[in-house]
């Protein structure tokens, strides 16, 4: 299956290949990113079907999922992948900013979004398909909470989380979408709602999103109706 974003003047035009499902949220992530910057791709399909579950084990033992290839270098990590394409195609739109303390601002926010919104979150699907034992994921959903109210307090007086729409936003978008499946975002955050809205709403991550749609009843919660 073959992707590419919008074309628009400064658009690289060389094709990485992207093994990935369009119902990670990791995958969705760096998806987000090679469209916000215009770059070709090609998506391998890791559903399970040969050949690209072969090349995919062959490529990268460890098995985690997104992995790009690009001229015959291995990319690894949505944030990997992310800050490579920023590297490799200099003249697209930047999602990590030319100033190191901007840029390391970019980065830390990035690491909350996959560190305190996805964890908690991911906890909360394994409790629910029984990979994992706990309480019934009370402790899980505390520390959403505890994620959602810091969120919310920084949203107040910003369009985005770090600056321009960047790294952190491509992480806040899936991130944010399925953590609000699993434990709904309460009506009292309104600046962290307006946020969640605007990210479902960019452009580039509503092709992911779109992508991902059919997929939808893979989610052992279930996925809601109406908060996508």
């Amino acid at each position: 299956m073959s992707s590419s974003a919008d074309e628009r003047k400064g658009s690289a035009t060389m094709t990485i290949q992207l093994y990935a499902h369009p119902f990670s949220s990791y995958c969705q992530k760096a998806k987000t990113a090679l469209y916000e910057k215009g770059i070709a791709f090609e998506e391998k399909m890791l559903d399970g079907s040969e050949p690209n579950a072969g090349e995919f084990a062959a490529l990268w033992p460890i098995g985690k999922f997104p992995v790009a290839v690009d001229d015959g270098r291995l990319v690894f990590e949505a944030t990997g992948i992310i800050e490579y394409v920023e590297a490799r195609f200099p003249d697209t739109p930047r999602l990590i900013p030319a100033d190191p303390l901007a840029a390391a601002e970019t980065r830390m926010w990035d690491r909350f979004f996959d560190n305190y919104v996805a964890y908690p979150q991911q906890r909360l699907v394994y409790i629910a398909i029984g990979r994992e034992h706990d309480d019934g994921g009370d402790r899980w959903r505390a520390a959403l909470d505890t994620a959602y109210a810091l969120l919310d307090e920084r949203m107040r007086d910003r369009e985005w989380v770090a600056g321009d729409f960047g790294l952190a936003d491509c992480s806040a978008a899936p991130q944010l979408l399925y953590a609000d499946w699993s434990h709904a975002i309460p009506e009292k955050y309104e600046a962290l709602r307006a946020y969640r809205a605007r990210l479902l709403a960019r452009p580039s991550y509503a092709r992911a999103l779109d992508e991902a749609r059919p997929y939808r009843h893979f989610f052992p919660l279930g996925a809601p109706e109406g908060r996508d």
